[in-house]
């Protein structure tokens, strides 16, 4: 009987054993099921947390592009207005700031269609100052040249003033030459006074006597004396006698007979040339009728002398 329940407790005893380490087994295994399971509800946590990063992190960068982009798009308006203002100061510069222009106008329109990276933004970003640099050029240039401009508009005001004043005080001095040259010539001017004119008639014994009767005249006298005029350069002059007819004719002895006054080309009748030495001189000049007849009516006589009108008289014929 015993050696029977022997067996029996050595089968139990296994069995026993086989639930042991059956129970030891879930135990193991419950615990590692328990602790993976706590890994991956960790993991789940900090890709959570991640996620929640990265999506701040994107709403900041989506924030930091934006502004970005907003400054790039008004820098690039500001130059191209900036670049207007230099082609307004000065057009000799018009192809290389147009080029520019072009450049930030293909750019803008780039940053406005809105499809940049930030990379590529940081890109433009460095265009931007570059172009700057260049843009800072074109300016200090233009400011040089409207100094320098500025500067010899300046100059050249003063030099016109300058040329102004000159001009008038040339001017001045000229017109007082003129009116001291034209005293001179006044008060150099011979004076014929003292007339005495009229007709002469031919006598029987072939002199001649004064005759107011238009038919029997053979010449025309006029006496008169010139003047003193110490003023008046001595030497030879011409003394010019003009006859007019009543009917307003100059009565001349060639139709070449023309001299020049301050009234212009004018005929004379006759003339007489004298040597003047600043004294008085008494004188007549006698026309030679050359078969004209005389009408009757009054008889106007002129004297010049040195191109001007020196004295007049008149005389009538029956």
């Amino acid at each position: 009987m015993s050696e029977i329940e022997n067996p029996q407790k050595k089968s139990n005893g296994a069995f026993v054993a086989i639930i042991i380490i059956l129970l030891l087994g879930l135990a193991a295994m419950a615990y590692l099921w328990s602790s993976k399971n706590s890994d991956l509800n960790q993991c789940k946590s900090d890709n959570a947390l991640l996620n929640s990063d990265m999506d701040g992190m994107n709403d900041m960068m989506s924030g930091y592009v934006g502004g970005m982009t907003n400054d790039i798009k008004t820098d690039f308006k500001e130059m191209l207005k900036t670049y207007d203002l230099l082609l307004e100061k000065d057009k000799s510069k018009a192809d290389s700031i147009n080029k520019q222009k072009a450049e930030i106008a293909e750019l803008l329109e780039k940053v406005e269609r809105g499809n940049m990276s930030a990379r590529q933004l940081f890109s433009a970003r460095k265009e931007i100052e570059t172009m700057k640099k260049i843009m800072r050029g074109y300016i200090v240039q233009i400011d040089s040249l409207n100094t320098l401009n500025y500067r010899l508009t300046s100059d050249l005001e003063t030099t016109n003033t300058k040329l102004s004043q000159t001009t008038d005080e040339r001017d001045q001095y000229k017109n007082d030459a003129e009116k001291s040259a034209e005293q001179v010539k006044k008060g150099s001017k011979l004076q014929a006074y003292n007339f005495s004119s009229g007709g002469l008639r031919m006598k029987l014994n072939n002199t001649t006597e004064e005759s107011n009767k238009a038919k029997s005249v053979v010449q025309i006298k006029s006496a008169f004396t010139i003047s003193e005029n110490p003023i008046t350069p001595a030497g030879n002059k011409t003394v010019y006698l003009q006859v007019i007819t009543p009917e307003g004719k100059t009565l001349q002895s060639s139709s070449g007979n023309i001299i020049s006054t301050d009234a212009g080309s004018i005929p004379y009748s006759d003339k007489k040339d004298i040597d003047y030495n600043n004294q008085r001189i008494d004188m007549a000049i006698y026309y030679r009728l050359n078969g004209e007849e005389l009408t009757k009516g009054n008889y106007k006589v002129k004297i010049y002398c040195q191109g001007q009108l020196i004295g007049s008289d008149s005389f009538t014929l029956k």
